[in-house]
């Protein structure tokens, strides 16, 4: 990473500055003496590359290696500090209950979960004491603070598995009116995910205690959230709720859609047929039918075209 970074002579210079300290200064000694070795082509060494040297046989992660793949980065990113210890995990529940009270499908609440346990990777790439920090973060501070939801989505790029969740991560600290960060997002360009783990990150964050401030009570914090106003109402609702809030969900963070019939969406957006859809989701035509009329009436819209445009003006649209 520092020969990344610096270029072979600065990297070299720093790992001496830090031997004894950071380094174990013998593997300094040892890696400084072979550097041209050791590092000989790896400027043109790509992706691909790396991953044809695994030895035969390639295995596959299955879902629950990788989930316990997600919450060992969850917990390496929260030690950055002792005030986020756990803060990743409580945002993955929140994120993954409240997606299941909004009424999206089971696969979208699995993802919402694991991009919890992710949403904060990034940090790991600000310094310590800008996280440690005992005042308010002044301008030169934000300006590091920000970037970690642009690392944490490059982190996370490479992988489709992970891309598509550094997707909803690098968004969870947008806000509606696009006044937040990386990108200054507004509404109609954030996903539904994102909106539910924008949602989700706010209310732990408000209830855990920061090096600048004592912690908010439940109540206190549910009560800034509704008043937020930039952050989404629906998935506020749902997060108030899974967090065991008295909150009315509406489910209609997406036109009222049910689990369902996002599917039925995403299927016509793909551009599916009936039969190719009762296939994929294991149910008849006829009821493919029945969903798809269903959908075309709450979205307000008679095409496949008018379909798939909403699909991706709302986040929903998954190709692959």
């Amino acid at each position: 990473m520092l020969r990344a970074a610096f270029g072979p002579a600065a990297a070299e210079a720093k790992l001496k500055a830090r031997q004894g300290h950071a380094y174990e200064p013998r593997l300094v000694d040892l890696f400084v003496r072979g550097s041209g070795q050791l590092t000989a082509g790896l400027d043109d060494t790509t992706w691909d590359a790396v991953l044809a040297l695994e030895p035969e046989p390639h295995t596959q992660m299955s879902e629950q290696e990788f989930d316990a793949a997600c919450l060992a980065m969850a917990d390496f990113a929260d030690l950055k500090s002792p005030y986020s210890v756990g803060h990743s995990r409580a945002v993955a529940v929140l994120a993954g209950d409240a997606a299941r009270r909004c009424g999206l499908p089971e696969g979208d609440a699995t993802d919402l979960t694991r991009a919890g346990l992710l949403h904060d990777i990034g940090q790991v790439a600000v310094p310590a004491r800008i996280w440690l920090k005992p005042t308010a973060f002044s301008e030169s501070d934000w300006e590091q603070v920000r970037l970690h939801t642009y690392y944490g989505e490059r982190v996370l790029a490479r992988p489709a598995a992970l891309a598509r969740l550094g997707a909803i991560v690098a968004q969870h600290h947008e806000r509606c009116d696009g006044s937040g960060y990386h990108r200054g997002a507004r509404g109609p360009a954030l996903s539904v995910q994102g909106k539910i783990l924008a949602a989700a990150e706010a209310y732990p964050n408000k209830i855990e205690t920061r090096p600048h401030r004592a912690a908010l009570t439940e109540h206190t914090a549910a009560a800034a959230l509704k008043r937020e106003g930039r952050l989404d109402g629906e998935a506020v609702a749902g997060v108030l709720e899974a967090a065991g809030h008295s909150v009315p969900v509406r489910k209609h963070l997406v036109a009222g859609l049910t689990g369902r019939e996002v599917d039925v969406l995403r299927s016509i957006a793909l551009g599916q047929s009936m039969k190719e859809t009762a296939r994929t989701l294991g149910i008849s035509p006829k009821t493919v039918d029945n969903h798809t009329q269903s959908v075309y009436a709450k979205i307000g819209v008679k095409t496949r075209g008018g379909a798939t445009l909403f699909a991706i003006e709302h986040g929903l649209y998954a190709p692959g």
